[in-house]
């Protein structure tokens, strides 16, 4: 989506789409092109075909090791509260599987683009650490999109990989899919040493989130146009499988990045705004809403104008938080239980993931979501549509909520 121009992304749907089905029939002339002798391909081979789960791949790759961490669990889902009440989407999910956690170490492995996608010596994928948005099986792949992969640089020694899909451009993703796979490694591989980390540091808050939990080690930018082939790989297993926040997940955050000074202060009042350019999931009235929120005492964040750190301490101190549905509500992970926390969703884009983070935080969590036409089965549909709900329905919430 992100690499889509800003008049076309309110179309990612569609465009999505496009993109599976080419990603289908492209990758099987992509894979039948692999089988050309290896002189030919220069080592550039896309993979040949994939592997379901970790555990087969290192079945089946000489060398390779999956060494375990921590066991599946389900957990159930509590009902939300919010208006509409019941609302499908929400409905929809009663019980959230986690898998187990583990690292897979692959002799001469390959890392492959900005999604992270992962790749054995004898050129097969290994699917589940190389997962992505939005397909159903592993032929959909965008890895396959190419007839070659591209060029491919050697990384001496051990090569840990923190990368995975949307951790180079996302907020979220970035401290819930990619930080937390050191937190694997750690419990897996508690005395394991690398030579170098693959993970984003292009962007002020990753540099600075990287800082705050210690990261230690020559870093390598993953792009679109490259990848990596290490002596080692290193590749913690998935931490976010399907925006769950897993329980630990959302611990090992805490635990790692805390707030700067120790205080009993709370009680600010946080609405969180995400600007006023079309199609970005601003909320429309805002301009009606905001003057009554001030009276009310409430502060308006631009959350990506603040120091990674000063996030940690505003949201720690956080009675509670209001804002449209966007990468900045993923600070409500530093809330301390009880904060009250109300998301704002389009009518057709509702997505359950900064919810997920609640069950864990002891959040009081409320949605609203706009009046307009429900797609029940399609919850991308209005990926990027604005919300536009009316700011005397959003008050009576949070006077609800502060009563």
């Amino acid at each position: 989506m992100s690499g889509l121009p800003t008049v076309l992304q309110p179309a990612w749907p569609l465009f999505k789409r496009g993109h599976r089905l080419a990603t289908l029939w492209l990758g099987f002339l992509t894979r039948l092109l692999g089988r050309l002798p290896a002189p030919l391909l220069r080592g550039r081979g896309v993979p040949r075909g994939a592997w379901p789960s970790t555990v087969v791949t290192a079945e089946r790759t000489g060398g390779a090791v999956v060494h375990p961490a921590g066991p599946a669990e389900v957990r159930e889902v509590p009902p939300a509260c919010g208006d509409p009440a019941g609302h499908w989407v929400f409905a929809s999910r009663s019980t959230l599987e986690i898998p187990a956690r583990h690292t897979l170490e692959l002799p001469h492995g390959t890392v492959i683009g900005d999604y992270g996608a992962v790749m054995t010596a004898d050129r097969m994928l290994d699917f589940e650490t190389s997962s992505y948005f939005g397909i159903a099986g592993w032929r959909e792949h965008p890895v396959f999109l190419r007839p070659l992969l591209p060029p491919v640089e050697h990384v001496s020694g051990t090569l840990l990989n923190l990368t995975t899909r949307g951790t180079a451009v996302n907020y979220y993703h970035f401290l819930f899919d990619a930080l937390p796979r050191l937190g694997i490694l750690e419990e897996s591989m508690p005395d394991a040493s690398f030579d170098a980390v693959l993970v984003p540091h292009r962007t002020r808050y990753q540099q600075q989130l990287l800082e705050l939990i210690g990261l230690d080690a020559p870093l390598l930018q993953p792009e679109r146009d490259r990848a990596w082939r290490a002596d080692r790989l290193l590749v913690p297993s998935t931490p976010n499988h399907e925006l769950a926040a897993p329980a630990w997940v959302v611990q090992w955050i805490q635990q790692v990045l805390r707030p700067s000074r120790s205080t009993n202060t709370q009680g600010r009042r946080l609405y969180l705004t995400r600007g006023d350019r079309p199609n970005t999931r601003r909320y429309v009235p805002e301009p009606a809403l905001w003057p009554e929120l001030q009276r009310r005492g409430f502060q308006r964040v631009d959350a990506g104008t603040f120091s990674v750190q000063e996030q940690i301490d505003m949201f720690h101190d956080a009675e509670i938080v209001v804002g449209p549905h966007g990468a900045a509500l993923t600070n409500i992970v530093f809330c301390r239980p009880g904060v009250k926390v109300l998301e704002l969703f389009a009518a057709d884009y509702v997505h359950l993931g900064l919810w997920n983070i609640t069950h864990t935080t002891g959040a009081d969590y409320r949605y609203l979501v706009a009046d307009g036409p429900d797609r029940p089965g399609r919850t991308m549909a209005g990926v990027l549509q604005d919300v536009d709900i009316p700011a005397e329905r959003v008050l009576a919430e949070v006077d609800a909520l502060l009563g």
